[in-house]
Order: C-alpha cells, then sequence, then structure tokens
C-alpha cells in the first residue's frame, strides 16, 4: 500500500458516516451515549471473564449489519492498532500461572485468560467505537459531545487533532515526495536522511500551526467551533438507546452463558 493511498484511506470513515441507513439517521447523542455505556459495561467486566464477553459482539455486529459498514475495513483498521493490546497482555502468562479453570481437561491459567479477556475488550471497545465514527463522523461526535454538556476546551482539542491530522499528512506526503525526486534507486534512503525529513515536518507543522491559528484569530475565533447542523432527539433515538440498555443490562447482570453452557451439556448428555 503506498503512502497516498494511506493518506487518503485515512477519511474513509468520514465518509461512511454519509451514508442513508436506519442508523446513520439516528440523533448523534443517543449513539454516543449508547456507545459510552456499552463501552464501561465492557470493561467492567471482571479481568477473568472470557466466555461473558462473547455475547456483547451482538451488539457492533448488528450495528454494523444495520449501518451498511464493511467488516473487513473494520477489522483491517483493528489490525493496525493491535500490537498495543497485545503488548499490554503478552506478559499476563508468564505472570499468573496458577490455575483458573480446567476446559475438557486442559488447565488453563490465570494470566492466559486475563491476555484472552484483554484481547476480546480490545476488539469490541475499538470496533464499536470505529462503528461510531463510520456511522455519524468524527465532527458529528464531537458535535454531540458539546450538546451533552462537555466543556467546550476539550472538544475543540479533540477536533484540531482530527482535522490537523490530515494537515500533518498533507506536510509529509510533500516531504517524501520531494525527497523520491531528488533520489535516484535506493540513494537518500539511509536513516539520516529519515531523521532529516521528521525534523524538516516538525519544523513545517509549528509554522503551519502559527499560520493557522492567527488566521482562526483573524476570523473571531473564540475557543468555541460552533455548527450550523441541528438535530432533535425523537423516539427512535430514545427506542435505540433504551434498547441498548436493555442489551447491556441482560448480558452484564444475567450468567446467559453459563445458562446456555448447561443447556447444551443438558442436551448433549
Amino acid at each position: 500500500m503506498t503512502f497516498n493511498r494511506n493518506y487518503f484511506d485515512i477519511g474513509r470513515l468520514d465518509r461512511l458516516a454519509y451514508g442513508r441507513t436506519w442508523v446513520h439517521r439516528l440523533d448523534p447523542r443517543s449513539k454516543v451515549v449508547a456507545t459510552l455505556l456499552y463501552l464501561l459495561t465492557v470493561v467492567s467486566l471482571p479481568k477473568y471473564e472470557v466466555a461473558a464477553l462473547t455475547p456483547f459482539f451482538l451488539f457492533p455486529v448488528l450495528l454494523a449489519a444495520l449501518a451498511g459498514i464493511p467488516a473487513r475495513f473494520i477489522l483491517r483498521k483493528m489490525l493496525i492498532v493491535s500490537p498495543f493490546a497485545i503488548v499490554i497482555g503478552i506478559a499476563n502468562p508468564l505472570l499468573d500461572t496458577r490455575t483458573a479453570v480446567v476446559i475438557a481437561g486442559t488447565p488453563l491459567s490465570g494470566g492466559l485468560l486475563s491476555f484472552f479477556s484483554i484481547l476480546l475488550k480490545f476488539a469490541l471497545t475499538v470496533g464499536t467505537t470505529l462503528l461510531l465514527i463510520a456511522t455519524t463522523s468524527f465532527p458529528g461526535v464531537c458535535h454531540a459531545f458539546r450538546r451533552l454538556g462537555v466543556p467546550s476546551l476539550f472538544v475543540s482539542q479533540l477536533m484540531f487533532l482530527y482535522r490537523y491530522l490530515f494537515v500533518l499528512m498533507e506536510e509529509a506526503m510533500r516531504i517524501v515526495r520531494a525527497r523520491e525526486m531528488r533520489s535516484f534507486g535506493a540513494r537518500g534512503a539511509e536513516i539520516r536522511v529519515y531523521v532529516r525529513l521528521v525534523g524538516t515536518l516538525f519544523l513545517r507543522t509549528v509554522d503551519r500551526a502559527e499560520r493557522i491559528y492567527d488566521a482562526m484569530l483573524s476570523r473571531g475565533f473564540q475557543g468555541d467551533i460552533p455548527t450550523l447542523g441541528r438535530s432533535r432527539m425523537a423516539a427512535a433515538d430514545l427506542l435505540f438507546v433504551a434498547t441498548t440498555v436493555g442489551f447491556l443490562g441482560l448480558f452484564r447482570f444475567v450468567p446467559v452463558t453459563e445458562g446456555i453452557g448447561r443447556l447444551a451439556q443438558g442436551v448433549l448428555g
């Protein structure tokens, strides 16, 4: 995959947010609230829970299916950041070696269970967050936060972080193209050349940021980013949030997986 393709692939999540499905038409605040409740519920599960996490995949799977979001694209985005989750939990099997459960005669240590739990929680939380952006857009999520009472300073920082990620990538593209035009074959690919490119990118970024900020001040920027679009919470939005709360409460406080396991043992036995 080329550098240009990587650059243009960044904004695909926002392009997916222009869909016309029922999920896309929901009020951004309802989707943000439902997603936050989902994330808190998943994270609140004990560290040794693995089977209890599996029913929570139903929420992002249904959301992606109803919104028409390609699963392969979301999975590819998750794989990019998956090394962080692996690094966090990779040492658990070595530190916690006591046997926590025996499955089909095979003992599993507590560290191994906690490692699997970290991976599942990572997949659930990151995948659902990506689906939120893909059905709402990042600016839509930020405006929803603002209307929910989040301080304007925090929302503005999120907006700037996202918006000027594209500016940073544009500057990086210019520098890489200039190096390619001035090099022949493998020349100019030494490590010291890339160190200089990073330094040049930093200086250009600082200069660009100062010019952009001065332009914003001259246009009356006072720390908040207004929006022209207005939305209202309708019955469908309240129903979506209520259904999500019921779904989370059922799978968080009712041992559904244990009941299914006992039922399966009774049928097979």
